[in-house]
């Protein structure tokens, strides 16, 4: 289906930050697949633990126990506030098991009109019903109505608002610690606290969705570390399977008592090829220093770009984000600077509020932000001559 407006462009191999095209061309991808390929392309402990899967076992289906769930679930838990998590193949897919939840958990708790769910402007979620009228953007509901009821649309980051819209009804409170795709808006950590306060106050579950700005992208392994705050439910995806499709809703004990035997299921989700690449993935990430070294990576980035910023104040006017997870607003329109970056040998993505997203892979060095910033530098260039 032309569902996507295509770049006519092929793609044959990747080693680290770089991808290259069948047309012989590379380029350093700072777009990762959309902050997917965590650890770059062709990671060698990645492929080794899945091609040594493949020769195994690929298949069983959740009708039996799944080790690599078990190693994978235990390993996750220890190092996040969770006890317990079902294991999906997308974003999309963890964010309907949470909508799910939230309303099973009050329900069971005999507060059965609690079902509302509160969102946020600009909020991207995923491409479901379910997740399309959590945002209600134009641009993605238009013409797929009637959307779903049951949630509460609000300002990005003002608290009396959130206030204002808490009634008998409201279930939850969710949100993404920084906007990916709403042009890399990040919470701020009093705004976060904030929300896991009235959260309390009201008996509500708080629902972080951290899709994209998990698994590592901040320097911390969840971006909600930074506010020292702890979510009750959150989505994962994207960088927990480094290119291979897997999802994970992360639950409370208490906030998943109600999901028993039976209300929820997946056909794929888990299965042993996703189970053996996360946990390689965990490997790496967890590995003593490596989220410090993101941390000090994503600094060093960040004063780059503010010098791009200065000496072309007309091309790009502000630096968002955090960690590696960053974003350019731009003068000109964001689609022509990524068009003109890729004809310079790099991938970048767009977001909204007219943002370009810099999304490398967690493992660059020194010598590939130095190769980016060029790439910027001759990119605005072009653009002021």
């Amino acid at each position: 289906m032309p569902t996507y407006s295509r770049i006519d462009v092929v793609f044959e191999r990747g080693e680290g930050p770089y991808i290259y095209a069948t047309d012989g061309r590379r380029f350093l991808d700072f777009t990762a697949g959309i902050a997917v390929n965590a650890l770059g392309h062709a990671h060698p402990h990645l492929v080794n633990a899945l091609t040594e899967q493949a020769k195994k076992l690929w298949h069983t289906s959740n009708l039996f126990r799944v080790e690599g769930q078990e190693t994978l679930g235990r390993r996750l838990a220890e190092a996040t506030f969770a006890d317990t998590m079902f294991f999906c193949n997308s974003g999309t897919e963890a964010w309907e098991l949470g909508v799910k939840l939230v309303r099973k958990y009050h329900y069971e708790a005999g507060n059965t009109k609690r079902h509302r769910i509160i969102t946020f402007e600009q909020a991207f979620h995923g491409r479901s019903t379910g997740a399309i009228s959590a945002s209600n953007q134009e641009k993605m509901v238009k013409g797929f109505g009637p959307l779903l009821p049951g949630f509460d649309i609000v300002p990005f980051g003002d608290l009396d608002a959130v206030r204002a819209a808490i009634t008998d009804e409201t279930a939850a409170i969710a949100i993404e610690p920084i906007q990916g795709e709403g042009g890399i808006r990040s919470a701020s950590a009093e705004f976060l606290r904030g929300l896991r306060a009235l959260c309390d106050e009201h008996g509500l579950l708080f629902f972080l969705d951290e899709i994209q700005s998990g698994m590592g992208r901040t320097g911390k392994l969840f971006a909600h570390e930074w506010a020292g705050v702890t979510p009750d439910v959150m989505t994962v995806a994207k960088g927990i399977g480094g290119g291979f499709p897997l999802g994970a809703l992360l639950a409370t004990e208490k906030a998943a008592s109600g999901m028993t035997a039976g209300t929820h299921g997946s056909t794929y989700g888990g299965n042993p090829l996703a189970m053996a690449v996360g946990n390689a993935v965990l490997d790496v990430v967890l590995a003593p220093g490596f989220l410090d070294g993101v941390q000090r990576t994503g600094d060093r980035l960040q004063a780059a770009l503010r010098g791009l910023i200065d000496r072309h104040p007309a091309v790009f006017t502000e630096l968002r984000g955090h960690g590696l997870l960053l974003g350019l607003k731009c003068a000109p329109a964001n689609l022509d600077v990524v068009a003109k970056a890729r004809g310079n040998g790099m991938l970048i993505v767009p977001a909204g509020d007219n943002v370009v997203r810099l999304l490398p892979p967690l493992n660059i060095e020194d010598a590939h932000i130095e190769e980016a910033v060029a790439i910027l530098d001759k990119t605005a260039r072009e653009f002021a001559a």
